[in-house]
């Protein structure tokens, strides 16, 4: 069986950013961002998706975490897009509905080749300790943009704004595991009707 990893550096004048996935993994993590908020939440990706994810950068932060952020994003959605290849024999779609006390959130996933995010999620205030809870959106965007995939996240209820964010990164990991899955249903098919994605 093919080993399904990948490494991606991406080295600009704002960050550098080095990532490693393995999506056929068992949720191992190692972070060293000077992000400590989005470590956290990264780390619900790696253990709910079952995928090994170590990532090292550093950036701008005397300015401010937006760069950082967006290009982890950029940087793990180029490595998803390397290890998935062809995409021949997965699952392709995936989904996940997360609950965390009063906050429940659904994420939908579509390994498409087709770049595009609804993001509907509020998250109740501007900053979850010294992290700008706008830069999730950007690194989700990056994320999408380079693995090429549709992506839907929806808080349906929540008032925490800590408990929104674990939802939908918890939801996100699931539904990543989900989609990235064989299938061995399928074989080596590619999951489209055109024959390729």
């Amino acid at each position: 069986m093919t080993e399904r990893t990948a490494t991606i550096t991406r080295d600009t004048f704002e960050t550098q950013i080095t990532v490693n996935i393995n999506l056929d993994g068992t949720g191992k993590a190692r972070f060293k961002t000077e992000v400590p908020f989005l470590e956290h939440m990264m780390h619900q990706i790696a253990l709910h998706g079952m995928i090994d994810i170590e990532i090292e950068a550093n950036g701008d932060l005397h300015i401010d975490a937006h760069h950082t952020v967006e290009d982890i994003g950029i940087s793990l959605g180029q490595a998803f897009a390397k290890a998935i290849g062809d995409k021949k024999g997965i699952r392709r779609y995936g989904h996940a509905y997360v609950p965390l006390d009063e906050s429940l959130s659904r994420v939908v996933i579509d390994f498409s080749g087709r770049p595009h995010l609804e993001d509907t999620v509020d998250y109740k205030r501007p900053m979850l300790g010294n992290f700008d809870t706008d830069l999730f959106h950007e690194f989700f965007q990056g994320f999408v943009n380079h693995a090429l995939v549709s992506l839907h996240l929806d808080n349906i209820r929540g008032r925490n704004a800590h408990h929104i964010a674990e939802t939908i990164f918890k939801a996100f990991g699931r539904a990543l595991r989900m989609a990235v899955e064989r299938d061995e249903r399928s074989a080596n098919a590619i999951p489209s009707t055109k024959g390729s994605l």
